[in-house]
């Protein structure tokens, strides 16, 4: 699979769960790539020194001469590899606007290396604009998060429209993995009713795996650690084991 995690709304866990959900399969045998195509690098910072980056995700854009492989780091985890990102991301899709094959630039060098892992694994920004569209049609399968409050399904229509344009012709294949609930809180009746309606509203396409509010997920990209080496008996750390295995059997 190729797993584009994808929600224009800020602050929803996107990056949360890329590095846990990617982490997490690594951890069950699978050979994981990682690609960070969000400027602010949180995933990237999560796995790697970012002195040591040279070369990333803005060069597998523009760089088509070079090989993929030479962008490519090894992180501490087995079977874990990343694509980071540094800042010079946030000019890419101006550089990128009125070229013919905009579109289709990361699936052209994506498709190099797919076959050397089991499943490839993008970072969105919070946007709807070029990268995510690329990384739209690049991907197999989309997981959307949203959040557990009110607000929930704030834009969701804009993303599925987008979605549903890059099935028309670009990606047909594309299809929907999931949808994960995130940030809930178990304690008040306006989570559980948020979920409730995203359930209703997505049916068997929503996770039967939550992300509960954890203030251990929020502590551990601080310490470059994912939730399974900071705090692998915390409830994040389980979490996040199941949805892996949700991933997983739908693949």
């Amino acid at each position: 699979m190729i797993i584009v995690i994808a929600n224009q709304k800020g602050g929803v866990g996107k990056t949360t769960t890329a590095i846990n959900l990617s982490a997490g399969c690594a951890l069950k045998g699978k050979k994981i790539l990682l690609i960070d195509l969000d400027p602010q690098s949180n995933s990237s910072l999560s796995f790697i020194d970012p002195n040591s980056i040279k070369k990333g995700a803005y060069e597998l854009f523009t760089d088509t001469d070079s090989k993929v492989k030479n962008l490519i780091y090894n992180t501490e985890i087995t079977g874990l590899d990343i694509i980071p990102s540094k800042i010079n991301l946030a000019k890419l899709e101006s550089k990128l606007v009125g070229d013919f094959d905009a579109i289709f630039r990361l699936k052209d060098r994506i498709d190099k290396v797919k076959d050397n892992y089991d499943h490839i694994i993008f970072d969105t920004p919070p946007t709807l604009g070029l990268i995510t569209v690329n990384a739209l049609v690049s991907a197999t399968h989309v997981l959307i998060p949203i959040q557990s409050s009110y607000f929930a399904l704030e834009g969701t229509d804009d993303l599925l429209e987008t979605i549903d344009k890059v099935r028309s012709r670009p990606n047909p294949d594309l299809k929907l993995l999931g949808v994960l609930v995130t940030l809930v809180d178990k304690r008040t009746s306006l989570s559980k009713d948020v979920e409730a309606h995203i359930r209703n509203v997505f049916g068997a396409q929503a996770f039967k795996t939550t992300i509960s509010r954890s203030v251990r997920l929020e502590e551990s990209p601080a310490h470059k650690e994912t939730i399974f080496t900071f705090a692998p008996k915390s409830s994040g750390a389980k979490e996040y084991s199941k949805l892996c295995k949700e991933v997983l059997k739908r693949g």
